[in-house]
């Protein structure tokens, strides 16, 4: 008696559409940020430097690209009623490897921005992507997951800081571009003054207010309707 078997699946390529679409949609369609309003306390307390926006980006992308990772590799051991606490526990070491990391090699930015990298932990966007998608998905795509939507929370975070910094303190990675405010320079010449609210964390969120308004009128199907 001849026995038939299924031909097998064919094999999907890690960067096919349906994988690219993991790194592009965090950047516009489903910004963690700007669409899933999520990550919003480091938006608004970490950029007020562009340096530390960077940093704290490199931080994150570090920390949900090996979670994502380690969390898909253990997902077939990690029984479902402490999985939550696995997946804490893994942020947790690698938010201490980034901290000493830091301490280490940018001693400075690191006491700027120290409380902010420990406060990864609880960062939704991270335990979200641990639980929605690594948990139920391959290492190749759970990386990709994460790298997109590091990228989206990052480039967000980086805008509202280019903005923050320059018209907050005239200076970009902390150097005067627009003249020197002291000796009256460049822009300050012509009578220019730093806008002092730009520095104050308020102003973050209407940074961040006036991109989702950007993004919903260039993007309408972002809108909710009524």
């Amino acid at each position: 008696m001849s026995t038939t078997t299924a031909p097998a699946a064919p094999k999907e390529s890690l960067f096919s559409k349906k994988n690219r679409k993991l790194i592009t949609d965090p950047l516009d369609d489903n910004n963690p940020i700007t669409v899933q309003v999520l990550g919003i306390c480091s938006a608004l307390a970490i950029t007020v430097k562009l340096e530390n926006a960077l940093v704290m980006s490199a931080s994150v992308l570090f920390v949900m690209l090996a979670g994502n990772v380690v969390i898909s590799l253990l997902r077939n051991m990690i029984p479902s009623r402490i999985r939550i606490i696995v997946q804490l526990v893994v942020v947790a070491g690698l938010v201490i490897i980034v901290d000493n990391v830091l301490k280490a090699y940018v001693y400075d930015v690191a006491k700027q921005v120290g409380v902010y990298v420990g406060l990864i932990i609880t960062n939704c966007i991270i335990m979200g992507r641990f639980e929605a998608f690594a948990m139920g998905n391959k290492p190749g795509p759970s990386a990709l997951d994460a790298f997109g939507n590091a990228m989206g929370y990052a480039w967000i975070l980086v805008a509202v800081a280019f903005f923050r910094e320059l018209l907050g303190s005239g200076s970009l990675f902390g150097i005067p571009v627009l003249g020197d405010a002291v000796e009256k320079t460049g822009l300050y010449a012509l009578g220019y003054v730093n806008n002092n609210m730009m520095i104050l964390p308020p102003m973050a969120l209407v940074i961040v207010g006036i991109i989702i308004w950007i993004q919903r009128s260039r993007n309408t199907k972002l809108i909710e309707q009524a």
